[in-house]
């Protein structure tokens, strides 16, 4: 593995938060100073991975072991049976319970008689049938023309556990590596634990005493018992639980003592985001400060320009290597090009430094682009087997900071490496292409020698009018064009010698190619 120490591994981490006029959120996330992830948050956000609600049952599809569910978006959700949990029949017991029976005062969830589990090969239909009110937490928000996609796998995240009702089981993150420390971990929950739930230890847990596990734990007992109470006398479809917006939920997911900065540019964001980091690390709300600048608060932090260094189908780096990222309907794929690197003599060498540089980028962008399913990585060819082994531990070292759930494969025999990973929300797609103001997109504009014609058209027009000490202003290289030659043979001469009148050049740089004015001697613009 890559040798890195403790202090290697810590990034400074900043959050940079842009509240919009039409009051939706765009969230950026730095490491030293450079974007690996981009978030937005639309005002009327609906069906945001992790909200909860009660779900009718539509269609039962057999031959895909599958269910349509209807939760109020315009397309029925899909709940795959791998998706319905081993505890579904206590969920649909639960969820029958709770509407008919009322909230946390009149029913005790930790009386709650559990079912046996389903089993893994069982069919949709045997779990489904009747077609139930069932309570769902969204997998995956709609993307372009499917709903969105559910689980029956309720879980409800605090910023050091994770409450999964109806199981017992106690779980610790396997990214706490002391084994003592994870044995510790497991021996206090185990402890505190309510009857009918199971926890899972995050890995911001590390370190945490009883006294903070206890409060988190029983903030997310009494969120469950929010939920039970609106569930009683709900009719499907109907929200139950909305998950944090995106500004919190990022920052109960990632805030550690790497963050040195939240810098917001909106008062209510700000004032919510001050609360909430009183209330789950009151030691860090002096990284909290508001944004008045008169700039852009992207603009002014580098964000935008990042931005649109990276969203391209061609991403430069550092060294003059570049990647070019294509997308197909089956999956990504992404190639990497020495570019105009410069070289030594050992080429194997100059592959493997190109490669490990590119590896880091690539783990970036998706991060950033939040590029999902399948995507393979063409490498540039290296020979010997070491290098090839220290390019993939590099890249699993790289993705290790990646939160959504992936797998990175041993470079095939062809050169190819692939990776897997879970695609959350839409993924991100910046155009980062302008149309060109002279041929509006069409890559085709007037010719030289008409645009010319037109002008003295125009020109003949105004002198046979009684117009006199005229000024032309058209764009520098246009400029160029007619001042070209000898004195007696350039245009401007040419029309002297025709019209009896000289006609002073200007050139504009913020004119378009093919763009000319005409003023008069009092430089006010003639119009035609």
């Amino acid at each position: 593995m890559i040798d890195k120490t403790e202090k290697d591994l810590r990034l400074n981490k900043e959050l940079i938060i842009n509240g919009t006029p039409q009051g939706g959120v765009e969230i950026a996330l730095l490491e030293d100073k450079r974007l690996v992830e981009l978030h937005y948050e639309k005002v009327d956000a609906s069906f945001a991975v992790g909200d909860i609600y009660l779900g009718k049952v539509k269609k039962l599809i057999p031959g895909l072991n599958a269910a349509f569910v209807d939760v109020g978006f315009e397309k029925d959700a899909f709940l795959h049976y791998t998706d319905l949990s081993p505890y579904a029949r206590s969920l649909l017991k639960y969820t029958q319970q709770a509407i008919q029976h009322g909230g946390p005062e009149d029913y005790d969830f930790s009386s709650f008689v559990v079912e046996p589990e389903i089993i893994k090969t069982g069919k949709i239909n045997e779990v489904l049938n009747g077609k139930p009110p069932i309570l769902v937490q969204i997998l995956k928000e709609p993307i372009a023309a499917k709903g969105p996609r559910l689980s029956c796998e309720i879980s409800l995240p605090g910023r050091f556990v994770v409450i999964t009702p109806f199981n017992d089981i106690v779980a610790v993150s396997r990214k706490i590596h002391s084994g003592d420390e994870r044995k510790r971990l497991q021996k206090i929950v185990e402890a505190i634990k309510p009857k009918n739930f199971g926890v899972i230890v995050r890995t911001a847990a590390e370190g945490k005493n009883t006294a903070e596990l206890h409060d988190d734990l029983n903030a997310l007992v009494s969120t469950w018992k929010t939920i039970q109470s609106r569930l009683q006398g709900a009719t499907p479809p109907a929200k139950i639980l909305s998950e944090q917006t995106k500004t919190t939920s990022i920052l109960r997911d990632l805030l550690n003592e790497d963050f040195n900065k939240i810098i917001i540019n909106e008062k209510s964001i700000y004032a919510d985001t001050k609360n909430y980091i009183q209330k789950i690390a009151p030691e860090k709300t002096d990284i909290v400060s508001f944004f008045s600048g008169n700039n852009s608060i992207f603009d002014q932090y580098g964000i935008t320009k990042q931005v649109k260094a990276a969203f391209g189908k061609t991403v430069n780096l550092s060294s003059g290597a570049y990647l070019i990222i294509e997308h197909t309907e089956a999956l990504h794929v992404i190639d990497v090009n020495s570019g105009y690197k410069s070289v030594g003599n050992n080429q194997e060498q100059n592959a493997l430094e190109t490669n490990l540089e590119a590896a880091a980028e690539i783990a970036r962008q998706l991060r950033l682009r939040d590029l999902g399913g399948i995507i393979v990585v063409d490498f540039i060819d290296m020979k010997l087997p070491d290098n090839k082994k220290k390019l993939l531990e590099a890249m699993e070292e790289f993705m290790r900071a990646d939160r959504a759930k992936h797998a990175v494969l041993p470079i095939s025999k062809f050169g190819l490496l692939q990776i897997t990973r879970q695609r959350m929300k839409p993924e991100v797609s910046i155009n980062t292409q302008e149309v060109c103001p002279t041929c509006a997109g069409t890559g085709k504009i007037t010719s030289t020698l008409i645009l010319e014609d037109e002008i003295e058209k125009n020109l003949e027009y105004l002198i046979t009018h009684k117009h006199k000490n005229l000024t032309l202003a058209v764009h520098p290289i246009m400029k160029a064009y007619l001042t070209k030659g000898s004195f007696f043979s350039s245009k401007v001469w040419k029309w002297y010698f025709k019209y009896r009148q000289r006609v002073k050049i200007k050139e504009d740089t913020t004119f378009n190619l093919t763009e000319f004015k005409f003023f008069d001697k009092d430089e006010e613009e003639i119009r035609l």
